[in-house]
């Protein structure tokens, strides 16, 4: 079987937990084939890959949200009554004629800001603009119209090779990438949504800076457009725990379509690591990369806070650093601002020769879905702090399966909270233990890595039956 996975701004140019993901799905399912097709920002973007990829990876394509066309004379499109119907519901976002959309794009010459630019889509939004925002200068409606569909419509022309299926790894661009190679091929799609992409640009958009309020709604319905036409044309779609489940039901996924299959690990890769490092103190780890949406700089002042009252700690952040090379200085400003000892930013590293050595494993993101760093933190059995994210409650508490804790869970860019938690598990050396055990029993009995490949077999295996009987 030929699989086309496409994903956004990740695999495999980016270190990380989807990252890793796909690489363990690629490299367990060796009799398959696998096209990657990556969604990146433009043509200036990092494309340094960092993934030794599976020799079963047979081609690696990249699609750009921005990219310079050449502007020909000429190139005006006049739109068929049904494609301006079809733009029209586009725009609108109700009952979007997305094959006609998809067809439009796979078909036409005429470069995307021709289009943006031209008289037909001009109209369109003008129709939309009195309907709905006539309080709006309709100059500013416009460019931001025009701000929302130029990435949608480059992404819209990329081609994307013939496969058996097609495995979108979010909604948004990477999604509707997916759909139109599923509609126009008539081939199955799986969704896997590792995070809610909807909620997470709503978040994002919503505590943005760059805009007014009106402005904002009008981005934030065009990306539940968005997870629409995926959750359309996926025959069945994947989350990580219940709640995410929940969430996509609540935001247009239809319930039968989706399977709830958790991230898994192998314990047994985890089980008796060499403590490589001579101790001095107690040791905390957080792997992850220095990006914003894992929240450094509360980690740091968290940090700093508890080793006033427990000068023992120690602190390694491990993960890459180039992402974001602003941020990653100004997480070095913060340390020297604070004057606090014992950070040591160890760059990307292997998790294995390190977690051995941690007494405790600490996550302070804003986002996350069901991060394999907690997942391997608890296999190896260390005690782990997490902020109240995704799934990360469930993993460290487990909601009712007896086991115990196998953590503290914090609230968000809370460092009075996150420092209380980590003066507390580093002054009991015995709750630690108990959660080190809680953690490993926990990975046991829900998080095994064969249980998670067998799901994603049995899925892939029911493309293929049907493709035999379809043929």
């Amino acid at each position: 079987m030929l699989i086309n996975i496409i994903a956004e701004g990740c695999y495999p140019y980016t270190v990380g937990g989807v990252s890793s993901w796909v690489q363990m799905l690629m490299t367990h399912f060796s009799s398959h084939e696998f096209l990657i097709s990556t969604v990146l920002p433009d043509e200036d973007a990092d494309c340094r890959i960092r993934y030794s990829m599976p020799s079963n990876v047979k081609s690696l394509d990249k699609a750009y949200l921005y990219q310079q066309e050449y502007k020909g004379k000429g190139k005006k499109k006049i739109f068929t009554e049904r494609e301006r119907a079809a733009f029209r519901s586009l725009v609108y976002g109700t009952d979007v004629d997305w094959e006609t959309i998809f067809t439009f794009f796979d078909q036409s010459q005429v470069p995307v800001n021709s289009i943006l630019m031209g008289d037909e889509f001009i109209r369109i939004v003008e129709e939309y603009y009195f309907d709905t925002y006539p309080q709006i200068v309709f100059s500013d409606f416009l460019w931001t119209m025009r701000s929302l569909y130029l990435p949608l419509f480059t992404v819209l022309k990329a081609p994307v090779r013939e496969a058996d299926v097609y495995h979108s790894l979010s909604t948004g661009y990477a999604g509707v990438l997916a759909s139109k190679a599923a509609c126009l091929r008539h081939k199955p799609m799986l969704l896997t949504e590792h995070g809610i992409y909807t909620r997470e640009r709503e978040e994002e958009i919503i505590k943005a800076d760059w805009s007014y309020d009106i402005f904002k709604d009008i981005w934030i319905r065009f990306f539940y457009t968005l997870s629409s036409c995926a959750y359309r044309y996926a025959q069945q779609v994947t989350s990580l725990f219940e709640k995410a489940r929940d969430i996509q039901v609540e935001i247009g996924c239809p319930e039968a379509k989706i399977h709830v299959i958790p991230n898994g690990v192998d314990p047994e890769q985890f089980e008796g690591l060499a403590d490589g490092n001579v101790r001095k103190g107690i040791q905390v780890g957080a792997f992850l990369r220095v990006t914003p949406i894992k929240d450094v700089k509360t980690l740091i002042r968290s940090f700093a806070q508890a080793k006033q009252r427990e000068p023992g700690l120690r602190l390694f952040i491990m993960g890459p650093t180039e992402e974001n090379p602003e941020y990653y200085e100004e997480c070095l400003q913060d340390c020297r601002a604070l004057g606090v000892e014992d950070i040591e930013f160890t760059g990307n590293i292997s998790t294995r020769d390190y977690i051995g050595s941690m007494d405790i494993v600490i996550l302070t993101s804003i986002s996350e879905g069901q991060p394999f760093a907690l997942l391997e933190a608890m296999a190896a059995g260390a005690a782990c702090i997490s902020t109240n994210v995704g799934d990360c409650a469930n993993l460290l508490e487990g909601h009712y399966d007896g086991i115990g804790r196998a953590g503290i869970v914090v609230p968000i860019m809370d460092v009075d909270r996150t420092a209380d938690a980590l003066v507390e598990l580093a002054r009991d050396e015995e709750l630690r233990r108990q959660m080190g055990i809680n953690g490993k029993k926990r990975v046991r009995t829900r998080y095994l890595r064969r249980d998670f490949l067998k799901k994603y077999e049995e899925i892939y295996e029911s493309f293929s039956d049907k493709k035999q009987e379809d043929g």
